[in-house]
């Protein structure tokens, strides 16, 4: 079973002689400096029982990259949060310390919405 390759492009086998499969771009080829990506820094309260949290939009990066940072602010922060669908979310209106900390890190293109 470990020699199987899943194909997400539903080819099985070819005749082709000449054929070659192409390659999809992984993740970790699609990444960006700090200073070239934006990201944008709001406070949300719905949906969340009036609880108001800080979310980072925009970031462009793996799944791992993301969770990494997320844990980073979160740390910076000095509270929870969490990262799901492409967004990290940090408990508390926490936006001036996140920008702050994207700022102190490279990212020129954060800013606070």
């Amino acid at each position: 079973m470990a020699k199987n390759k899943w194909n997400s492009s539903g080819i099985v086998y070819s005749t082709n002689p000449d054929f070659k499969q192409e390659e999809e771009l992984s993740e970790k080829e699609i990444n960006l400096q700090p200073f070239k990506q934006k990201i944008r820094v709001k406070m949300e309260s719905k949906h969340r029982a009036g609880k108001a949290v800080t979310l980072v939009e925009g970031f462009i990066g793996t799944e791992d990259e993301k969770i990494e940072l997320g844990r980073k602010l979160k740390t910076f922060c000095g509270t929870g949060g969490s990262v799901k669908d492409g967004e990290i979310i940090v408990q508390g209106d926490n936006r001036d310390k996140v920008v702050a900390w994207f700022h102190k890190n490279g990212y020129t293109a954060a800013k606070k919405v």
